[in-house]
């Protein structure tokens, strides 16, 4: 069983046996706090205003959400955070996938070399070992895909004529680059709140998540419908796999993100998301994509763009305050092969927000938003229409229906 289900999140005030390990792990991952060792404090088990600062500022180094919880997402983010490369032999184990900061590097260091075009997920998956054994094979090393002492000494030695090509997102480019200006035929996955493990903010009260699932599972609908209607492939992620018939469409559902874009390397994965704030002033949409959080380093091209595109168009159809485009590293975002974006449409802590989101109208606004975020990233300069402009025989055009 899986202890992520049975195991309360860790926060502050908390009194628990695990917290000790908490203590530890956030050192290994570079924790400067005072009073953090098990050592230095009467009751180490205590979750304290150091473990709950040495929390938050490791959230907020990773680009997770900065709420001081220790998590399912925190929670791994630590474990992947205990290894640096060399820590461990590396290898691929279909079974149970190694993951870490260790196979991080190591891909950036084979995709700066030109022998790694994946994301860098830290999941050391076939793509990883396939490039590795690459690797080997080029410095004539037994190319067995085990990442030992010496393929890392054999790094170390070339990783001064490495330079910071960027090679991890040229796959993202040279995609916009082919890409024709229709959605016709492209798969579009779509993930309600619930199926992304958006956890209740601790604010919260207990029907939130019901109550963001319910409003962002409808604009997913309403969104497939639309995309339906143009001749693009979308599915919403669902966990009962039948279909779901709404004005005589059958809205094509999946099991996972991952499930729908296996194989499927043009495909773009939209997460929607409710939000919520302990302040009822807070109000606004906002989007994410993948890459580092001050921005150095953007891991997901088509990710960025979509980002960018969509919320102009939700804020232009909406009147919302725009809360702003940001990269993250957060696991929904680097989880699978395929462009992914999160979208939170609102704070339902607003009445604002609570009450447009309550809208079916608005929905619709925010479902044809979406859509028209997604075709103008695939036009042309020459074609694009300004923002908010877009009708919907626009895109019925440019995908000739």
């Amino acid at each position: 069983m899986n202890t992520e289900d049975t195991e309360p999140m860790l926060r502050r005030t908390m009194t628990n046996r695990r917290v000790v390990s908490l203590r530890e792990r956030l050192l290994r991952a570079g924790a400067t706090v005072a009073y953090l060792a098990p050592q230095d404090v009467n009751n180490p088990s205590y979750f304290d205003d150091h473990v709950d600062a040495a929390v938050r500022a490791f959230q907020q180094q990773r680009g997770l959400i900065v709420d001081g919880l220790v998590g399912p997402e925190t929670d791994r983010a630590l474990n992947e955070a205990q290894y640096a490369l060399g820590d461990r032999p590396l290898y691929l184990d279909e079974g149970r996938p190694l993951r870490g900061d260790d196979v991080t590097m190591l891909q950036h260091n084979l995709s700066r070399l030109g022998f790694y075009y994946g994301h860098l997920n830290g999941v050391f998956g076939s793509s990883t070992h396939h490039a590795v054994t690459e690797l080997q094979e080029s410095l004539g090393l037994s190319p067995s895909g085990v990442v030992g002492r010496e393929t890392i000494a054999s790094l170390a030695r070339i990783n001064r004529n490495i330079t910071s090509s960027k090679a991890f997102s040229l796959r993202d480019y040279h995609r916009l680059e082919r890409a024709t200006s229709a959605l016709r035929g492209r798969s579009i996955v779509l993930v309600p709140s619930r199926d992304t493990g958006q956890q209740s903010p601790a604010s919260a009260p207990g029907d939130f998540l019901d109550r963001a699932d319910a409003i962002t599972r409808d604009v997913a609908v309403r969104a497939s419908e639309l995309l339906h209607e143009i001749g693009a492939e979308p599915a919403v992620v669902h966990p009962d796999p039948a279909p779901h018939a709404r004005r005589g469409h059958a809205v094509r559902t999946v099991a996972s993100a991952t499930e729908a874009t296996t194989g499927q390397p043009e495909s773009v994965v939209v997460t929607l998301h409710c939000d919520w704030n302990s302040s009822p002033a807070a109000a606004g949409m906002s989007s994410y994509y993948w890459g580092e959080q001050d921005r150095s380093e953007i891991y997901s091209p088509i990710g960025e763009r979509a980002a960018v595109l969509v919320l102009k168009e939700l804020v232009a159809r909406t009147g919302a305050l725009d809360l702003g485009t940001h990269a993250r590293q957060w696991d929904v975002l680097r989880g699978t092969d395929a462009p992914t974006i999160w979208l939170d449409l609102g704070y339902l802590s607003n009445p604002g927000d609570r009450t447009a989101l309550a809208d079916p109208e608005h929905r619709n606004h925010l479902a044809e938003a979406i859509v028209f975020g997604l075709q103008r990233m695939y036009l042309l300069a020459d074609d694009d229409l300004p923002t908010g402009t877009m009708r919907l025989d626009d895109v019925a055009g440019f995908n000739g229906t």
